[in-house]
C-alpha cells in the first residue's frame, strides 16, 4: 500500500469513525439515554454545590459557616459517590456493545480504530452531560441557593452570582470520570479477541467454588453488622461503630446474595415437587444461568434502596423535628450565670418588668435559683471520685450532679415538697436513676422520688452525652453537707470558698418571636453583664438559629444525596431490566418454538422479574429494620430524641418507598416484557 493510500486511509477512518460512533449512540438509545440522562444530572447536581461553595454570598451572611463546612464535606462524599456510580454504569454499556464490536473487528476493523470510536463516543458523552448539566444547573441553582438559605434560616434577600470557578471545576472533574471510563471501555475491548466480543452478553457465570463456605461467611457478616447496630450505645465509639455496621451489612449482602441466593436456588432444584413445573424450572434455571452477575445487581439494588429509606427517614424527621430540637438543646431564651456575688432576686425582677412593658412583651417563664455543680462518677447507686482518664470510654461515667435545695426547686418547679434529714429528690435528664437510695461518697440518702421532669433539662432516655444530674436537698444545711463530703473524698482544702462558688442562674422565656424581642434579650443581656459576679451568658435564641442553620444545611444535603441515591437505584434497575431482556429474548424464542403458550412465558417472566426485585426490597427493609436501632443513636449525637417521629418516619417513608419501587419496577419491567417479546 503506498502512502498516499495509507494517508487516504487514515483521512477516511477520521471521517467515518465519528458518524459511526454517533450512530452508534442513537442505534443503542435504550441503553445510551439513560447514561447521558444520569451524567446530565450527575453534572447538575455537582455544579450547584460548586456554584454555592464558591459563592461570595455563603460566605459572608452570619452564621453561613456551619452551612458552607457541611456542603464542603458533602461535595467530597458526593464526588467519591458519583465516580463510582458512573463507572458501574458505564460497565453496562460496554457490555452490551460488545457483540457489536465484535462484528466491526471481523468485518476488518482494528481494536485500534474500534478504541478510536469509543474516544469519540466518549467524547460526545462527555459533551452531552456536561452541557445539560451545566445549563440544567445555571437554570436552577439560584433556586436550589435560595431554598438552602431559606432552610439554614438564613436571609434570602441576596444576589446569587456565578463564578467561572464553578464551571472550571466541574468540566475537570467530569473529564478525568468520563476519561476513567473510555480507559476502562479500551481494556475491556483490549484484552478481548472477536470471538469474546461476539458472545461476551451471552456468557454465562460459573458457579463459585465453597458455596456453603460463602454462604455462612455472608450470614455471619450480616448478622455481626445487625448485633453491632443493636447493641451499639451513644458514646465514643458510635461513629466507628457506625462505619463497621455499614462495612459487615454490605460484605454480607454481597456474600448472600452471590453465595446464600445460589444455596437457596439449588435447594429449590432439589426439590422436584418444586423445581419440575414449567414456570419453576424456568425460572430458577435462568436465575441459576446468571448467579454471580445476578448477584452483584442485586446486592446494588438492595444496599441502594437502603441508603434511599434510611436518608429520607433522617431527612422527614429532623425537619418534622426541628422546633423541637433546638428548644431541647436552649430551652431558654437567655440565661445568665452569677458566681461569688449573687444577683439580687427583686432587682431581675424589677429590670424584667421594665422591659416587658418598654416593648410590649410577656415573659412566660423567669427562673431565679442557687445550684451547686459536683464533678461525680457514677457506678449504678454510688457517687464516686472521677478517676484518671485511661481513654475516652472512661468519660461515659463521669456526670455533672447539680444540688438544690427544696426551696430552690419550689421557685423553678413552683411545687412544693417536704423533706427529711438524708431525703431527696433525684432527676436525671437521661436514662432514669431506678434506685431507692443514693450511696454519695460513703453516705446514705434515702430517695424520696425520682423526678420525671424538670423544665430547664429536658428527659430523654437516650441522652449520654450531655446527660446529668440533679439531686434536691432539704435546706442549705444539708447541702453545705453533701458538699463537705464531696470536697473530704476530692481532697478539695479551701472548703468555704468552695461553697461561696455555687451558682445563682436566671434563665427567661419570652411569649412572642419577632423582632422586639431580639432587642428586649439585646438590652436586657447588657443589663445582666454589667451586674456584679456576672460569670457567663447564653443567648438561646441565637443559638436556636445556629443550630437552624446546621440542621438546614443537613437537611439540603439529606435531599439531594436522596435523589442521588434514588438516581443511582433507578438506572441500576432499568440497566439489569435490558440486559437480561436481552439475555432472555432469545431463551423465550425457544421456548415458544417448543410449545410454551403467551401466556406460559408472561407468567415466568412475571415470577422471575418479582423475584428478582423482591429479594432487594425485602433485604433493604430488613437492614432498615437492623440500621434504625443505630440511626436513632447516631441522631442523639445531634440531641435529636424524637423517637415518635422516628417511628412514624420510618413507617412512612418504607410504605411510599415500597410504592414508588414498585411503580419503578413496573415501568422498568415494561422494556424488559418488549425486548423479550
Amino acid at each position: 500500500m503506498t502512502g498516499k493510500e495509507t494517508a487516504a486511509g487514515r483521512a477516511s477512518a477520521r471521517r467515518i469513525l465519528p458518524v459511526m460512533a454517533w450512530k452508534g449512540i442513537l442505534r443503542n438509545g435504550n441503553v445510551y439515554f439513560p447514561y447521558l440522562a444520569a451524567g446530565i444530572f450527575s453534572v447538575f447536581i455537582y455544579f450547584v454545590f460548586s456554584s454555592i461553595l464558591h459563592n461570595d454570598i455563603i460566605r459572608v451572611l452570619p452564621r453561613s459557616g456551619y452551612a458552607w463546612m457541611m456542603l464542603y464535606m458533602g461535595k467530597g462524599i458526593l464526588s467519591l459517590i458519583l465516580i463510582l456510580f458512573l463507572i458501574y454504569a458505564n460497565s453496562f454499556l460496554v457490555k452490551r456493545r460488545q457483540k457489536e464490536f465484535g462484528l466491526y473487528h471481523i468485518l476488518g476493523l482494528e481494536k485500534k480504530h474500534i478504541g478510536m470510536m469509543l474516544f469519540f463516543e466518549t467524547v460526545l458523552l462527555y459533551a452531552g452531560a456536561l452541557a445539560g448539566g451545566v445549563i440544567l444547573g445555571m437554570a436552577l441553582s439560584k433556586l436550589l441557593f435560595l431554598m438552602l438559605l431559606r432552610m439554614c434560616n438564613l436571609s434570602v434577600d441576596v444576589q446569587f452570582v456565578f463564578d467561572p470557578q464553578a464551571f472550571r471545576e466541574t468540566a475537570v472533574y467530569f473529564l478525568c470520570v468520563f476519561g476513567m471510563n473510555f480507559a476502562q471501555g479500551l481494556v475491556q475491548v483490549g484484552k478481548a479477541r472477536p470471538i469474546e466480543l461476539m458472545s461476551g452478553s451471552k456468557k454465562g457465570e460459573k458457579e463459585p467454588r465453597f458455596l456453603w463456605v460463602y454462604a455462612l461467611a455472608g450470614l455471619a457478616a450480616l448478622v455481626s453488622g445487625y448485633y453491632i447496630s443493636v447493641t451499639s450505645q451513644l458514646d465514643d465509639m458510635i461513629f466507628i461503630n457506625f462505619v463497621l455496621a455499614v462495612f459487615w451489612v454490605i460484605v454480607g449482602t454481597y456474600l448472600l446474595f452471590a453465595s446464600g441466593s445460589i444455596v437457596f436456588l439449588k435447594w429449590m432444584k432439589g426439590r422436584k415437587g418444586i423445581y419440575y413445573k414449567p414456570g419453576n424450572f424456568i425460572t430458577i434455571s435462568g436465575m441459576l444461568y446468571r448467579m454471580k452477575k445476578n448477584a452483584a445487581g442485586l446486592s446494588n439494588i438492595c444496599i441502594f434502596s437502603t441508603m434511599v429509606i434510611i436518608t429520607l427517614i433522617c431527612t422527614v424527621s429532623l425537619y418534622l423535628g426541628m422546633d423541637s430540637l433546638v428548644h431541647f438543646v436552649h430551652p431558654y431564651d437567655m440565661t445568665a450565670l452569677y458566681g461569688e456575688e449573687k444577683i439580687d432576686r427583686e432587682e431581675v425582677t424589677k429590670e424584667i418588668s421594665a422591659l416587658e412593658e418598654k416593648y410590649g412583651l410577656a415573659a412566660t417563664r423567669v427562673d431565679i435559683y442557687d445550684r451547686m455543680n459536683l464533678a461525680v462518677r457514677k457506678e449504678k447507686d454510688r457517687f464516686l471520685v472521677r478517676r484518671e482518664k485511661e481513654n475516652f470510654r472512661d468519660y461515659a461515667e463521669d456526670y455533672q450532679l447539680g444540688i438544690l435545695t427544696m426551696d430552690e426547686y419550689a421557685r423553678i418547679e413552683g411545687r412544693s415538697v417536704s423533706l427529711r434529714d438524708h431525703e431527696v429528690l433525684i432527676y436525671c435528664n437521661g436514662m432514669d436513676y431506678g434506685y431507692d437510695s443514693v450511696d454519695f461518697f460513703g453516705v446514705k440518702l434515702q430517695v424520696r422520688e425520682e423526678i420525671s421532669d424538670f423544665f430547664p433539662y429536658p428527659k430523654a432516655a437516650d441522652n449520654t452525652f450531655d446527660a446529668r444530674y440533679l439531686m434536691v436537698v432539704k435546706d442549705r444545711q444539708a447541702q453545705e453537707e453533701c458538699v463537705r463530703v464531696w470536697a473530704k473524698a476530692n481532697g478539695v482544702t479551701d472548703l468555704p470558698a468552695f461553697l461561696e462558688s455555687s451558682y445563682r442562674f436566671v434563665g427567661i422565656v419570652l411569649d412572642e418571636e419577632d423582632a422586639q424581642r431580639d432587642a428586649f434579650l439585646g438590652e436586657f443581656a447588657q443589663w445582666c453583664q454589667g451586674r456584679p459576679g456576672f460569670f457567663d451568658m447564653t443567648n438561646g435564641v441565637e443559638s436556636r438559629r445556629d443550630l437552624k442553620t446546621m440542621y438546614g444545611a443537613l437537611l439540603f444535603l439529606g435531599i439531594l444525596f436522596g435523589l442521588i441515591f434514588f438516581m443511582c437505584l433507578i438506572l441500576i434497575m432499568y440497566y439489569k431490566q435490558i440486559t437480561e431482556g436481552y439475555e432472555d429474548r432469545n431463551n423465550f424464542d425457544i421456548m415458544q418454538k417448543v410449545g410454551m403458550s403467551d401466556r406460559e412465558i408472561r407468567g415466568t417472566v412475571g415470577r422471575q422479574i418479582l423475584l428478582v426485585f423482591g429479594l432487594p426490597l425485602v433485604g433493604a427493609i430488613m437492614h432498615t429494620m437492623a440500621g434504625m436501632f443505630m440511626v436513632r443513636r447516631l441522631m442523639g449525637a445531634v440531641e435529636f430524641f424524637r423517637t415518635d417521629l422516628l417511628f412514624f418516619g420510618t413507617v412512612g417513608v418504607i410504605v411510599v418507598f415500597v410504592a414508588v419501587y414498585g411503580a419503578s419496577y413496573l415501568l422498568t419491567a415494561k422494556t424488559y416484557y418488549r425486548i423479550v417479546r
